[in-house]
């Protein structure tokens, strides 16, 4: 089925299921996330070099908890199983896992563990290290065949493998940065044990991708939304490569984006890429549709339904016909094992098509793809720097940046606050240490003095956060010299604003934006 390397990372509902398959990854192995109630017929189709399983909540002695049929350990194919993973192989294999009931052998956290090193997945590594353990319930006893392979004060199997039928366990979580040598410990599995050849590159993707979207496309038109976003400006790019003016990106600028990043996007896609663009201005719209309104789900809604019309009355006037496609990634369209495993999550990405719009098909050339993996991606088909690291940006865009009713004039007032606060952190080199910063106007207004005379005028909020996952995230904590530096260029360059403050709430309690 597959003309690529697979190796498939079962979901039995682990939190750190993507993060397992960013990993393999990592070691040039494509890699895919299945539910744990996939079909054994689908993996036998794909017939994967190997099966990771990850880890979850649940005790596996527990019927109603997540299972897999056990035919899985008879295909032949390499199993690498973690925590939950671990317990399930052992459980589904004859071992004994027990509760851990006076907690002497549950363990949370960075873990002292002993390895043996003639197992192939510690080979030539250190005969101890930490490992990062998050588990209640233990191996204690491995099944037959199976030998202990890794052990911790507490814990008395804290991996166990049985090389002749490629079977391996780990307790701990050898994907999470806390365990020492865990990225080695998963490429020795993924190279020695499953003998992939590490042929997942970026350049192989784009090439055999270029040459999937001309064949599928042939002579035909394609029509993107491009949002300026890194998702749909990566696939313009790939679309642009392989078939040119036969591409139209349709661009809504609602006048809702930063300041000059309307014009940015246009002068990048009509000076550096062959396609035909078209750009729908229509602030004037929007901002008259949002008259009033302060209610922020509100306002979500009438931007997200305008923004609904207004594209998909200009596909109807001249582009209904041929391809649409999308910037989907595959952290949007993923199938997860938590609930409902066979429902594919909603994402902004993938857009609802009008039933009386009628395309051939819908292409989404990145929905094999990770974030990082589409910047690199993004990065070798020449788009900016800028636009490829954009930092994520809601869907409203400034609508839920300004608190309260949204009107032009405080649109403009946020938009200068914003760059200069960009400015400034790309001035000093402090932006790339941040996940996300940005300007908020509250719509506050403080009493001040300028020029030895009172002003009443509008307060600026500065957000800024450091995070992995966005899942939570902590306030940055940029020096007071810059914060000062920040505040200053804002209170004398925007009209308007007399006071800046910092926001230093955490994810939880707050989120990262306002509204």
């Amino acid at each position: 089925m597959n003309n690529k390397e697979t190796v498939i990372v079962l979901d039995f509902g682990g939190q750190y299921n993507q993060l397992i398959a960013r990993r393999v990854r990592e070691c040039n192995v494509y890699c895919e996330i299945l539910p744990y109630t996939v079909d054994i017929q689908k993996i036998k189709d794909i017939a994967p070099k190997g099966i990771i399983f990850t880890g979850g909540p649940n005790s596996v002695y527990d019927e109603t908890s997540p299972h897999y049929t056990p035919e899985i350990f008879k295909l032949g194919i390499p199993i690498l199983g973690i925590c939950y993973g671990c317990q399930l192989m052992a459980y589904s294999l004859g071992g004994v896992v027990t509760p851990a009931s006076d907690n002497s052998s549950s363990e949370y956290g960075k873990t002292e563990t002993k390895y043996n090193t003639d197992d192939v997945l510690f080979k030539d590594l250190p005969e101890s290290g930490i490992s990062w353990m998050s588990h209640r319930d233990y191996i204690s006893e491995v099944p037959e065949g199976f030998s202990v392979t890794a052990t911790t004060s507490v814990c008395p199997t804290a991996a166990m493998s049985y090389p002749s039928k490629k079977l391996y366990g780990v307790q701990f979580h050898p994907e999470v940065n806390h365990t020492e040598n865990g990225k080695n410990m998963l490429k020795s599995f993924l190279y020695d044990v499953c003998e992939c050849k590490g042929d997942w590159k970026m350049e192989s993707f784009i090439d055999t991708t270029v040459a999937q979207l001309r064949e599928q496309i042939g002579d035909k038109g394609v029509v993107l939304g491009l949002s300026g976003g890194v998702d749909s400006s990566v696939a313009a790019a790939l679309l642009s490569k392989a078939v040119g003016k036969q591409l139209t990106c349709v661009f809504v600028d609602q006048g809702l984006m930063r300041k000059d990043e309307g014009d940015f996007v246009e002068e990048t896609f009509t000076k550096m890429f062959d396609m035909n663009f078209v750009r729908i201005n229509c602030q004037d719209e929007f901002l008259s549709k949002l008259q009033g309104v302060i209610d922020p789900e509100k306002k979500r809604e009438i931007i997200g339904t305008e923004f609904y019309k207004v594209f998909w009355s200009k596909i109807r006037e001249s582009y209904g016909s041929g391809f649409f496609a999308q910037g989907t990634i595959y952290p949007d369209r993923i199938e997860s094992g938590k609930g409902d495993a066979a429902k594919i999550k909603t994402h902004h990405n993938q857009v609802g098509i009008p039933e009386d719009i009628k395309f051939e098909s819908v292409i989404e050339p990145l929905k094999d793809l990770f974030k990082d993996e589409v910047r690199e991606v993004g990065e070798k088909l020449g788009i900016p720097h800028q636009l490829v690291w954009r930092q994520p940006f809601p869907g409203p865009g400034l609508g839920v940046r300004v608190i309260g009713e949204v009107t032009a004039e405080k649109v403009h007032i946020l938009q200068d606050a914003d760059a200069i606060l960009r400015d400034e952190m790309d001035k000093c080199g402090y932006a790339e240490q941040m996940s996300q910063f940005f300007a908020v106007l509250p719509g506050v207004k403080t009493v001040g003095v300028m020029g030895d005379a009172r002003t009443y005028d509008e307060l600026v909020a500065i957000r800024a956060v450091t995070t992995d996952d966005f899942m939570t995230a902590d306030w940055a904590k940029i020096p007071y010299e810059i914060l000062g530096k920040v505040s200053n260029r804002i209170i004398n360059e925007v009209e308007h604003v007399n006071r800046v403050v910092y926001d230093i709430t955490s994810k939880p309690p707050g989120t990262v934006e306002w509204e």
